[in-house]
């Protein structure tokens, strides 16, 4: 059985997995008091000794780099952050919920829902606590975006629209591979941001209705020691479909590897009276705009709501500031229905049916307007 997290603060972080992502999570948590990082751990012990190096600044023992199993039997260790490749997701969660850890995890909760379910119901058996990014629409972004929603400002939402087009991560990551396999592609390594977002503002999602297309069979890496090396591209590249929320929204999707540019909003949500433009959920703060009907130009309105000067990680400190019983914000069962709603949107692109989601997430909970980071730290 896991220690509660209300009787550790802060909570005591192990990080599994030292790649690139894992700086971000590093300047956060030299600003949150909630958290408190001891261990790290990586399939490579250069990367992990590496990352403790940093962080001890050659002073003292500090952060001790680990192997992963002796990361996950440590006892100063409360909640292991996933930061592993998505197909390891699962079987590194499963081992620390095992272990008696909480866990929070990089995006997606797993390569499956089928996966998912069973690394939350590990957890729901143990006593123990899943969250998982993205944590970007705790942000003053998708926050402020929130508020003028639920305070009626566009009136009731009708439909929205999120677009993410980019010609391919391969042309700046030197090892892209997992993003071209099953478990990868647009959808799955871009939907979570903007899907999340949609729940966030509009609610759950009942059915799907999806198209997709492979375009390429290789891309060529672009950068770092394998550059002009091709790779293999055995998943979806374009992904598109409709989102029908229960409240009645229907919300359509464009994710591509395919594509140059756009110049559509990230996200726009449009209702009776109006409609707002929400910044990019793969950020946690940014403009969010308003054309009111009857108006003749775009305004931008003032912050209103979310965690200010947010970053990777401070899903950790909201999780850690959750009352005993309740689901983080970003929490297991959101991140699940996420989930399955992209997995959902797949299946329905292959078989040309419209899918019913089957799982529900309740909007978690706004957040108002708050600093929960110190001031003034260095962050680099």
């Amino acid at each position: 059985m896991g220690q509660p997290l209300e009787n550790q603060k802060p909570v005591r972080v192990g990080i599994v997995g030292c790649g690139a992502i894992v700086a971000q999570y590093l300047a956060s948590f030299r600003r949150l008091d909630d958290v408190e990082l001891v261990a790290v751990a990586d399939l490579d012990p250069a990367r992990a000794l590496a990352v403790a190096e940093g962080w001890n600044d050659g002073e003292g023992d500090g952060v001790r780099a680990l192997a992963v199993a002796e990361l996950l039997a440590a006892d100063d260790v409360d909640l292991v952050l996933n930061l592993t490749i998505p197909a390891a997701h699962a079987e590194v969660a499963l081992r620390a919920i095992a272990a008696g850890k909480h866990v929070y995890g990089e995006k997606p909760l797993a390569a499956t829902a089928a996966e998912a379910r069973e690394v939350l119901d590990a957890a729901r058996a143990a006593g123990v606590v899943v969250g998982c990014a993205p944590d970007t629409v705790l942000g003053t972004g998708i926050q402020t975006a929130r508020k003028a929603i639920d305070d009626g400002l566009i009136g009731a939402p009708i439909a929205a629209t999120a677009t993410m087009v980019t010609p391919g991560h391969e042309r700046w990551h030197p090892n892209p591979d997992f993003y071209y396999v099953p478990g990868g592609g647009p959808l799955l390594d871009m939907g979570p941001y903007y899907v999340t977002a949609l729940v966030t503002l509009l609610g759950p999602v009942v059915s799907v209705i999806g198209a997709a297309s492979h375009t390429r069979a290789e891309r060529t890496i672009g950068s770092g020691p394998r550059q002009g090396e091709p790779i293999p591209v055995t998943t979806d590249t374009h992904v598109t479909g409709v989102l029908v929320h229960a409240s009645g929204a229907l919300s359509t999707l464009v994710m591509s590897f395919d594509a140059a540019k756009t110049t559509s909003a990230n996200i726009e949500v449009h209702g009776e009276r109006g409609t707002l433009a929400v910044p990019d959920p793969n950020h946690f703060d940014g403009d969010v705009r308003v054309f009111a009907l009857g108006a003749e130009e775009w305004e931008t309105l003032p912050v209103s709501a979310g965690y200010v000067d947010a970053g990777r990680g401070f899903g950790i400190a909201d999780l850690a500031r959750t009352a005993p019983g309740e689901e983080p914000r970003a929490g297991g069962a959101l991140a699940y229905h996420v989930l399955e709603v992209m997995e959902s949107l797949l299946d329905s692109a292959h078989s040309g049916q419209a899918v019913a989601v089957r799982s529900t997430a309740e909007r978690p909970p706004a957040v108002g307007l708050a600093e929960i980071a110190r001031a003034g730290v260095t962050t680099s």
